[in-house]
């Protein structure tokens, strides 16, 4: 099948990949994306786009050992789904399917230089240096992340979901594969109601912090993969690197009432009262091997609010910081501090197993869990205030009908 190629076209970069797009639409085709050719624009060979690539219903995307870079003009995704109109009425997005992209050798997708906006719609922008992972009472709303835009007039002065590096809304036999995403300006890749996909071969390089023009920078909320409300039937796997945040994160919290596609919020769908349909279900997460750069979480599991998380399965992590880097946790469920945690009988149905870790805490608990199975746990204590599971907050959550097995702790320090 003939396919179209982004060098064939005129015009910005932008211009180029998107006329192929159209095209490649049109004609039921798909598009692939070498090295930039030389024009009269330019001779480098990487693409320098900006704003979104959007990927319209039964569309194909190839990235072939290129460079997919955000310039410096851009406040918006590398990639989403075209279901999602930047400037939107309220109007919620309609489902979108069979959408892909598919990375060929080395495919990169890397944030600007000097990103106009990061973090999520709970950051301001500006310059603040703290501590990695700040201590338990503190307003982490008030802390600010780097952006260009920070003071100027009209432009929204916390981050929102154009940060976000791939942002795929409602899509249903979905996929993206094999990319590294660097130097990303919020979550790296985040899924709201998809359905049946698959993510998979994803290496992240994050840290939290990057040095701009000379000066260390901190740019927060850089995690590698969240899932939202609504995504069930989904197959994460292979997936590597260093977040600056948390690696992976499923977190399923009712939103507040609002319409879609505003600027003031993180996620593109709205939100609504009725959250029976935002439950996050039938998830499979198989060989992670990274670490949070940042401190965090490598997994992280978050549903509030009457969101329900179940059937969920984890086969494989290992943990690869660097020796004195600690994490906060191999894997969280739950936060006692975020909202309020999920009641019994809203996080359920877990199996996890084959874990390795040298964080601070193995498995930690901020809510409670029933029906599970967490096995085969080989955990690295380097501090004598680590342990390998842990309760987050004052007391013990219940763990009805959850059951533990072959759990090490091995002491990797002085006594």
């Amino acid at each position: 099948m003939k396919y179209f190629d982004p060098n064939d076209y005129t015009g910005s970069d932008i211009e180029k990949i998107n006329s192929a797009v159209s095209d490649a639409e049109k004609t039921g085709s798909f598009v692939r994306m070498g090295k930039r050719l030389p024009d009269e624009n330019s001779s480098r060979d990487f693409w320098l786009i900006d704003s979104a690539i959007l990927l319209p219903e039964n569309m194909t995307f190839i990235i072939c050992n290129t460079l997919i870079k955000l310039s410096d003009a851009s406040r918006d995704n590398f990639f989403r789904t075209a279901n999602a109109p930047l400037y939107n009425d309220g109007t919620e997005p309609s489902v979108i399917n069979n959408v892909h992209i598919i990375g060929e050798g080395k495919a990169i997708l890397e944030g600007a230089e000097h990103p106009r906006s990061t973090g999520d719609s709970n950051k301001f922008l500006g310059v603040q240096k703290i501590t990695p992972y700040p201590p338990d009472g503190e307003d982490r709303s008030k802390r600010m992340t780097y952006g260009t835009d920070a003071g100027k007039e009209g432009e929204n002065q916390k981050g929102d979901w154009r940060n976000i590096g791939v942002l795929f809304v409602k899509a249903t036999d979905f996929s993206i594969e094999n990319i590294l995403i660097r130097k990303a300006h919020c979550w790296a890749i985040s899924l709201e109601y998809c359905r049946k996909g698959v993510v998979r071969d994803i290496e992240f390089d994050t840290s939290e912090y990057r040095i701009v023009d000379g000066v260390e920078e901190r740019m927060l909320n850089q995690d590698g993969l969240d899932l939202r409300r609504g995504c069930r039937d989904i197959l994460i796997e292979n997936i590597t690197g260093c977040s600056g945040d948390d690696l992976i994160a499923l977190t399923a919290i009712a939103s507040k009432v609002r319409p879609a596609g505003t600027f003031s919020s993180v996620e593109y769908c709205g939100g609504s009262s009725d959250v029976s349909n935002d439950d996050v279900f039938n998830i499979t997460i198989r060989n992670v091997r990274g670490y949070s750069g940042g401190g965090y979480f490598i997994i992280r599991f978050l549903n509030q609010k009457g969101v329900k998380m179940h059937h969920i399965f984890v086969d494989g992590l290992l943990e690869t910081a660097p020796p004195g880097h600690y994490g906060w946790a191999a894997i969280k469920i739950g936060a006692p501090n975020y909202a309020g945690s999920a009641a019994l009988g809203e996080t359920y149905a877990f199996q996890i197993r084959n874990v390795r870790a040298q964080t601070r805490r193995g498995i930690t608990f901020g809510a409670p869990l029933s029906d599970s199975v967490i096995s085969d746990v080989l955990y690295f204590r380097c501090k004598e205030e680590h342990s390998i599971t842990s309760h987050h907050g004052e007391g013990e959550y219940p763990l009805p009908n959850v059951f533990f097995h072959n759990m090490h702790s091995i002491d990797s320090f002085e006594k």
